[in-house]
């Protein structure tokens, strides 16, 4: 499938680019069944209050329109939007008036092995810490040096994900995804306001415990929450959610409410 850049076929973007001089910009990584992305509003949700954050004027109109559009001839696999500022010379001030970047490009959806969802995966301890930054909290931008650092902690096959704190140790989320524990039956997840992304199946997971009635608690999370779990499952938008077995001393089964929430997110995904 060719790449797009602002709507058309490319190979290439300007070298002035400042999402690749100062990584100005944000991206969505969005599944694609049957020629349609999944979790769309959700990903333009998030997109639009990147842009409003990072004060890009994008037409989401339009990125709408030609994401379906190259959804449409994907057919199956992962879409890759990345919006950028756009074209500048030389220095970070943003330019006036410069025209947002939209480029699309497309690959086979990843081929995980069936276990990870059935029997559960292993989360590798990462040293590497997220900085607080209350105004990019949250936000999918397009520095993700702490997360190419943490996966280089390890190459084995025993772990398919890995496990991120804070600089004061608060446990975070995955590498790629977002993480979730269940105790006593209440569902929790981290508060990301000064560190994180904000998943878009976290947010949708998030909205279909409220509908289901499971009681949720967002906030800090410490490794004594993660010692005292029942359960433990990492989420994100192409895989759905996969239960913890282990990280490190600590080991979990896949429960109840982890299945619940999986056969949720798979219908999420399939919609």
């Amino acid at each position: 499938m060719h790449s797009w850049v602002d709507g058309q076929p490319a190979a290439a973007v300007n070298l002035q680019n400042r999402g690749l001089a100062y990584g100005d910009g944000l991206f969505e990584t969005i599944a694609v069944r049957g020629g349609r992305p999944s979790l769309l509003d959700g990903h333009l949700a998030r997109l639009a209050l990147g842009c409003q954050r990072l004060a890009i004027s994008a037409d989401l109109v339009l990125v709408r329109d030609e994401l379906l559009r190259y959804a449409s001839q994907l057919g199956e696999g992962v879409a890759k939007l990345i919006l950028t500022r756009g074209d500048s010379q030389r220095g970070y001030a943003p330019v006036v008036g410069a025209a947002p970047r939209r480029i699309l490009q497309g690959s086979p959806l990843p081929s995980y092995p069936a276990e990870h969802a059935e029997h559960g995966v292993r989360l590798f301890p990462c040293q590497t810490r997220l900085g607080e930054q209350p105004l990019l909290a949250g936000l999918k931008h397009l520095n993700r040096l702490e997360q190419v650092l943490a996966r280089a902690e390890w190459q084995d096959s025993d772990h398919a994900e890995g496990l991120m704190r804070d600089g004061q140790g608060r446990v975070i989320e995955g590498v790629y995804s977002n993480l979730f524990l269940v105790r006593d039956g209440v569902l929790l997840t981290a508060d990301l306001s000064r560190c994180g992304v904000a998943g878009v199946m976290r947010a949708a997971l998030l909205e279909q415990a409220a509908l289901l009635g499971i009681p949720v608690e967002v906030g800090d999370l410490s490794l004594d929450a993660l010692e005292q779990a029942d359960e433990v499952f990492v989420c994100n938008s192409v895989y759905g959610i996969w239960p913890v077995r282990g990280v490190a001393a600590l080991n979990w089964s896949p429960g109840p409410l982890t299945r619940k929430l999986q056969a949720v997110a798979r219908t999420l995904l399939e919609n």
